[in-house]
């Protein structure tokens, strides 16, 4: 990406964020944040807008017994209405070197699709924190909300560079310490991590919070294309490993990367998080117009 380019427009197509207008983030916890505000949630409360009847127990409150049930019907009844309340959205984004890698890179999915998750939320007048990380968190953008964070959420995201180490458990330290209410956390990374994910999953995931861990793998982590004598480096502290890559090789390769991305989905999974993988060559658009409404991250 130029590093001049600040535009919403250098991230999301315009055709596509008509599509997101008529888009919401939905919790699957019924939730109460610490904030009121224009965002209606399905938590059922004592605002003007009316949602259900339940049958009367004995020391409700008799202001809202509806009598002209009760002259119908001779039973008691109680009105039930739709309480307004402010939603709660987190993107925790991977900042480190390796999201550079790949063609195209993890980098521009992840910058894409935090954008999207980004218009939706702020759309819909939730409130919005974007945070990216490395080996601690590297920048964060707190507490937005309404259309007129669009431009500064973009200046923001194309502004960031992907470099340096990964720390996940210490950045994950921070999340936790820093949180606050309730709502929807997503957490955007390849969680390629040499000290592993288990410990900082942990610490975010909790009953405030829906967690999403969206795996984004490139094509070439995937399914590589090499051969030969191979000289690889990490990108990110210079670790050093030769390596003949042949037919077998490559076979026991994928079949690594897939149990890795199983033991990630069962762990997410077996905690009430949830677990989705994402190549970076695919479509940022059908990923959201299409997956993540289906698992009703979306609505």
């Amino acid at each position: 990406m130029s590093p001049n380019a600040r535009r919403l427009t250098d991230l999301l197509d315009p055709a596509f964020m008509n599509r997101l207008d008529s888009l919401d983030v939905l919790s699957r916890k019924i939730l109460q944040g610490k904030l009121h505000g224009e965002r209606r949630s399905k938590r059922r409360g004592q605002s003007v807008e009316f949602a259900d009847y339940r049958p009367y127990v004995a020391g409700d409150d008799l202001r809202f017994v509806d009598w002209n049930v009760y002259g119908r019907l001779e039973q008691l009844f109680l009105k039930l209405f739709l309480e307004e309340q402010d939603l709660t959205v987190h993107i925790v984004a991977d900042g480190s070197a390796s999201m550079s890698l790949g063609e195209p890179s993890k980098e521009i999915f992840i910058k894409k699709l935090t954008a999207a998750l980004g218009y939706v939320s702020l759309v819909n007048n939730n409130r919005v924190t974007i945070s990216f990380f490395a080996d601690e968190l590297k920048g964060q953008l707190a507490n937005m909300r309404g259309r007129n964070y669009l431009h500064k959420m973009a200046e923001y995201l194309l502004g960031t560079e992907c470099e340096g180490l990964s720390d996940f458990d210490n950045s994950c330290r921070q999340l936790a310490a820093g949180r606050i209410g309730s709502g929807v956390m997503i957490v955007l990374s390849d969680f390629l991590f040499k000290d592993g994910y288990d410990s900082g999953l942990r610490r975010l995931i909790g009953n405030h919070y829906d967690l999403y861990a969206i795996q984004v793998l490139s094509a070439q982590e995937l399914s590589p294309d090499l051969s030969g004598e191979l000289k690889l480096i990490d990108i990110e502290d210079a670790d050093v490993a030769e390596i003949t890559v042949s037919a077998a090789l490559t076979r026991y390769y994928k079949k690594n990367v897939t149990a890795y991305c199983n033991e990630l989905k069962s762990f997410c999974t077996r905690r009430g998080a949830v677990y989705v993988l994402a190549n970076s060559a695919d479509s940022v658009e059908s990923l959201v117009l299409n997956y993540l409404r289906r698992i009703r991250l979306l609505r």
